[in-house]
Formats: C-alpha cells, sequence, structure tokens
C-alpha cells in the first residue's frame, strides 16, 4: 500500500522514461530502419524490347464437310477415318437404281414427244386452215418436249448428287456413316476432309493490340505439345472484320507455320503462344518506372545531389517493359531515389 503512494507521487518519472524510450526507438531502430526501405538506383543504359503474345490454335485453310443432299439407301463407301484422298476422288454413294431406271423413263418420254414435235412440223394442213391454230398445236408440242428435256436434265442432277466426291486433296478427318446398307439422312453420314498442307497457326488479337503488328511480320510460334521446341512464322493475313463469337472486339490473325516437313506433327486445334517484337530500343539511358512520380501532368524523379534528395523534372520516351527512356532531365550515373 506504501509503495503505491510512492508510485502515484512520482508519475512523472514513468513518465519521463517512456519519452526516454521513445526517442532511443526512433533514433536506433526506427529512422535506421526508414533509410534502409528507401530504395536506390543508378542511372544505366539498356537495350529494350516490347513483346506482344497471343495464344492461338492450329487451323487449315482448306477443310470440307461433305453430305448429301437427299436422304436414301448408303450403297458404298470408299474410305475410312486416317485415308489420305486425292481431289475430286469418289468417297461415297447413295443406291442409285430407282434414280437410273427414273432416268430411262424419263428418256423415253424425251424421244416420245420429239417424235410428236417432228411429226407435227411435219403435218399438211388443209388450204385455209386458221394459221392461229396452227401455231398453238406447234407451240404445245415445243412445250411438251421442253417439259421432256427437263426432266431428263433434273433426273441426271439427281444422279449426282446421290453420289460423293471429295473437293479438295487431303485426310479424311470423320465419316459418319462407315458402313454401307443402311438408310441415311444428310446430317447422318457426313464426311470430313482436312488439307495438312494448308494449316496456319490462328490467334487472336485485341483492336487496342491489333495497331501494333502487321502483314509480314515474323513470331515465334511456342505449341503447348512441343513445349521444347519453337518456330518462327510469318503473318500472311489480319482480318479485316472483327471476329465473331468474341467477347472484345478481335480480329483474327493468320501466321503461316514453316518448313512443315512431317505433316503428322502439327494436327487441328493444337494450341499455343505466338510472341511479336513490336518495339526495340537499343543503348538508351533508362529509368525503371517504379522511380518515376507524377504531379500536374508533368513527371519528375529525386536525385541524388550532394548526399540529399533534390526533385528532378524530366521528359520521358516510350515505356517499354517496366522502363522508361529517359530524353531529358537525368544522366548516365546519376542516382536516384524510389
Amino acid at each position: 500500500m506504501g509503495m503505491l503512494k510512492r508510485l502515484k507521487k512520482r508519475w512523472y518519472v514513468l513518465l519521463i522514461i517512456l519519452v526516454l524510450g521513445f526517442i532511443a526507438y526512433q533514433k536506433l531502430i526506427a529512422t535506421p530502419a526508414k533509410k534502409a526501405d528507401e530504395k536506390k538506383y543508378t542511372l544505366k543504359r539498356k537495350n529494350l524490347e516490347e513483346t506482344l503474345s497471343l495464344s492461338g490454335k492450329v487451323d487449315a485453310e482448306e477443310k470440307a464437310t461433305i453430305r448429301f443432299q437427299t436422304s436414301g439407301k448408303l450403297a458404298w463407301v470408299g474410305v475410312k477415318e486416317g485415308d489420305y484422298v486425292k481431289k475430286y476422288q469418289g468417297i461415297a454413294s447413295l443406291d442409285q437404281r430407282q434414280t437410273k431406271k427414273t432416268l430411262e423413263k424419263y428418256l423415253y418420254d424425251y424421244s416420245k414427244e420429239r417424235n410428236d414435235f417432228e411429226e407435227a412440223k411435219q403435218t399438211t394442213y388443209p388450204s385455209g386452215a386458221v394459221t392461229d391454230t396452227i401455231k398453238r398445236i406447234l407451240e404445245k408440242n415445243q412445250y411438251d418436249l421442253n417439259k421432256a428435256v427437263l426432266d431428263v436434265e433434273l433426273q441426271n442432277i439427281s444422279l449426282e448428287y446421290s453420289y460423293l466426291y471429295t473437293p479438295i486433296e487431303g485426310i479424311v478427318t470423320k465419316v459418319g456413316a462407315p458402313f454401307a446398307g443402311v438408310n441415311i439422312t444428310p446430317a447422318q453420314a457426313e464426311f470430313e476432309i482436312v488439307n495438312p498442307k494448308t494449316i496456319f497457326f490462328s490467334a487472336t488479337v485485341d483492336q487496342t493490340d491489333v495497331v501494333g503488328i502487321k502483314e509480314g511480320m515474323k513470331g515465334k510460334i511456342v505449341f503447348d505439345s512441343y513445349p521444347d521446341d519453337s518456330v518462327v512464322g510469318t503473318i500472311k493475313q489480319i482480318s479485316f472484320s472483327p471476329k465473331t463469337g468474341e467477347t472484345n472486339t478481335s480480329y483474327e490473325v493468320k501466321v503461316n507455320i514453316p518448313n512443315i516437313q512431317d505433316e503428322s506433327k502439327y494436327r487441328l486445334e493444337m494450341t499455343g503462344d505466338i510472341d511479336f517484337v513490336t518495339k526495340v530500343r537499343n543503348n538508351v539511358l533508362v529509368i525503371p518506372d517504379a522511380y518515376v512520380k507524377s504531379e500536374n501532368g508533368k513527371k519528375y524523379a529525386y536525385k541524388q545531389v550532394n548526399g540529399k534528395k533534390v526533385k528532378t523534372t524530366i521528359t520521358l520516351g516510350d515505356e517499354i517493359d517496366s522502363y522508361y527512356e529517359i530524353i531529358s532531365g537525368l544522366r548516365e550515373g546519376d542516382i536516384i531515389y524510389d
């Protein structure tokens, strides 16, 4: 109880101890720590390179989905998945017996109409017959003959439609109906052909970046399937219209894949990335963007002058890879503060 009274009487002693402790902390710990946190950087010259990285996948210029126009019985299938076909090679056929018989019937009808037409032209009409009547008879025979010709032509087209051929060379990647003897609809008997000689790398670029690339520019492609390899491709086309299905306004970039020795190496839908060098600055004086400050639209940095921090106005050029090119205000070897 007596000790408590003595402490109450000497409260100022405790206060002095606390103040002295705070001052000691600031001098011995806080201030040195703050100085240690101040980062310095010595300005030097560097080679800067800005790159644009795009993701994409393998696509092909020549690819076709082929199907019959009508339903019917599948009579012949001449290919299987993985086969390599030549341009205009036959790949499948519907049962043509009914179509051929109908065509034969129309040919007979045509022959009959042709005979009737020739006979009407050679008929001798009595003297004084009405000219309009003769004209109508000849016109009717001409109409019947024209109709017979159209029937033959239409049936011949149906015969051609019952036979499928490929408009391109390439690999058969899909056979919707591999077995003959089944009744099919056009959607059930789809055949897909892809020409591996026409593959390219298709990437998508945002509208803000498309202005930085152009046709003929080269880029390094790394495929996810071959992460240790890279190929240098050349932009052959940048679409004028935006690509559909994208959330942002984006454009397709088509890049050639060079020196394709093994056509089976790169397959459709293989994904990868391509890097383009869009800006290069060699041997320029630079400053890290973390050391650049802004005030009232002007740029400045803290430069060391006689051991002190001096606020210095600077003029900057392009920003590339987290560095600014220094135009004026600082020199090589200057020390700046964060």
